[in-house]
């Protein structure tokens, strides 16, 4: 069991090298989508994956377009705190691939907007609150997929 972890266009190496934590944990492919906001031997990437990354499935793309092209048949959920549905109603499913996008601003409108049936959100309670930090946001979907499919 397990699942696809996709990261689009990530800024934050210390999120990143998080989440790559989170997926050997979860026994999860990390799918990394260029172009990043640091180099991918920057050692806050490295200090916050521990001695892990060397462990972790991490597959690269240059762009958005060879990642679609080379998941092209992949079952994909989409995350955007814009989106109406909630994460907790997904039909989870074994190697279901998880996108999000960059810290800054999530993921593009013209990927939300091609893929409304398939974007959630991960509900926040406070006005005072724009979005969840990608690496909390992740663990969030990440382990409620997995208590769903156990």
């Amino acid at each position: 069991m397990g699942f696809n972890i996709v990261l689009v266009e990530p800024e934050i190496p210390m999120n990143t090298g998080n989440i790559g934590r989170l997926s050997l944990a979860s026994g999860s492919a990390l799918h990394l989508v260029k172009p990043f906001g640091f180099e991918l031997d920057d050692k806050r990437l490295k200090r916050a994956g521990l001695d892990y990354w060397k462990h972790i499935s991490v597959n690269i793309y240059e762009n958005i377009e060879e990642f679609f092209l080379k998941n092209k048949d992949a079952n994909m959920v989409y995350f955007s705190s814009s989106a109406t549905k909630n994460y907790t109603t997904i039909n989870f499913q074994d190697n279901m691939f998880f996108l999000f996008g960059k810290e800054s601003v999530g993921l593009s409108k013209e990927i939300t907007v091609k893929n409304l049936d398939n974007l959630y959100k991960i509900p926040i309670y406070s006005k005072h609150v724009r979005s969840l930090n990608l690496a909390n946001a992740v663990s969030i979907v990440v382990y409620e997929a997995l208590r769903n499919l156990k």
